[in-house]
């Protein structure tokens, strides 16, 4: 008898015939003889109804009293799944994630988990029951709710899976697996049968939505192989685990497409120590998380820096900076959000020299621009303009010989 954890997102379980049709593939998991632990997120967008709730009645939200909020949405998910799974004939019980024991740090809207007791999850699991949790949120070491990001109901079930020893974690989602490229830009992306953790992770990192970046990770870590599969027609999908990647293998696994992101320049900055950890520093201690860094050769004593957020966190990070800037005696502190990332993922570049060459070689023939360039062991990536994107994605899965030969034909989710 196996012990499989099953994560559904939100448009798994979006309505409630999804719902019905999510407890029927969770029976049919059990009557074959599995023991199961389910974890849910919120109904469709619930959270974002949630949040925009929240603007309506106040501009200045805590993060205490926002994780109150949140954390009601995957709650309602857990108990309808539980009465769904009830008329299917299968003995199920929904719980929180405080009620399982996801002990998390004290930092609200983002905590990380310190540790999984899952104790009432063994006991329901023991009575033969299927236990159904509320992703995506804990207690912290205070005693209050916490949520942990979004896209944190796929850090749960790696975190459960790892506590519990499952034999296996699947991830359900709106797609069939992870692909070469979104089939929504790269109509002829292609699906993956596997890919190494590393991959992943950078796929994440650069801003593939398929799998959250801290699950990934927390997966990577304590070696719990993913299955990646889709919720509406559940087929095979990909697994995401540590095995080694072949030579027959490609060099790319993918084209990565993220338009999430803003940028932010300051200008003339006085080139001397200090003068980065003054500006970075006061970022970090806001928790808007800098990705790509570009600071410009000196000149006449006075440098550029550039670098990319979430757009999300594009307000929070200008009035820092114009801060900052003014106290440093920078010139001037400029913003675009009208930009793109695309990155080029694959484990073979580490032996395969040429790679970053042979995207800005295809860049250029395309007449795309490249603003800023970020570099790894296994991963390019550039921003370019927004209006350019959907062309540079198309043109770099070609050069890279990732295109399946036939437009993608299965339902798509929407792009949000």
């Amino acid at each position: 008898m196996a012990l499989i954890v099953q994560k559904y997102g939100g448009t798994s379980v979006a309505d409630p015939d999804r719902i019905r049709a999510v407890a029927e593939n969770i029976a049919l998991t059990k009557r074959r003889g599995n023991d199961v632990v389910v974890v849910v997120s919120a109904m469709g967008k619930a959270t974002d109804h949630l949040i925009a709730l929240a603007n309506s009645v106040s501009k200045n939200q805590s993060g205490r009293e926002m994780d109150m909020l949140l954390t009601t949405g995957e709650r309602q998910t857990a108990a309808l799944l539980s009465m769904a799974l009830a008329d299917c004939g299968i003995d199920a019980v929904s719980y929180t994630g405080s009620q399982v024991g996801i002990i998390t740090d004290t930092a609200h809207r983002k905590a990380k988990i310190i540790e999984v007791r899952g104790d009432r999850v063994r006991d329901a699991i023991a009575e033969g029951k299927v236990a159904v949790i509320a992703g995506f949120q804990g207690v912290s070491t205070d005693k209050e709710i916490t949520t942990m990001g979004r896209g944190a109901s796929d850090l749960t079930a790696s975190a459960l899976a790892q506590a519990l020893g499952a034999d296996a974690c699947e991830i359900y989602t709106d797609v069939t697996g992870v692909f070469t490229a979104d089939p929504r830009i790269v109509p002829q992306a292609r699906k993956l049968a596997k890919v190494h953790f590393d991959e992943m992770l950078e796929m994440a990192g650069a801003g593939s939505k398929v799998l959250a970046m801290r699950s990934v990770e927390f997966a990577r870590n304590h070696d719990v192989p993913l299955h990646v599969r889709s919720a509406f027609t559940w087929e095979q999908g990909t697994l995401v685990s540590n095995e080694e990647p072949s030579v027959e293998d490609p060099i790319i696994s993918g084209v990565v497409t993220d338009m999430t992101e803003a940028k932010v320049t300051v200008l003339g900055v006085p080139d001397q120590p200090g003068v980065s950890a003054a500006l970075f520093e006061p970022l970090a201690e806001a928790n808007v998380n800098v990705d790509m860094i570009v600071q410009n050769t000196s000149t006449e004593g006075t440098t550029d820096i550039s670098f990319t957020m979430p757009m999300a966190d594009l307000a929070e990070a200008k009035s820092i900076v114009q801060k900052v800037a003014e106290q440093i005696g920078a010139t001037k502190v400029t913003h675009d959000d009208d930009i793109a990332k695309v990155s080029l993922v694959g484990a073979g570049m580490k032996s395969s020299p040429g790679v970053a060459a042979k995207m800005f070689r295809v860049l250029a023939d395309e007449g795309v621009n490249i603003q800023m360039i970020s570099t790894s062991t296994i991963r390019v990536s550039i921003i370019i303009p927004s209006a350019d994107m959907e062309r540079a994605a198309i043109a770099l899965h070609t050069a890279f010989g990732l295109d399946s030969g036939t437009d993608y034909s299965a339902p798509l989710p929407e792009r949000k």
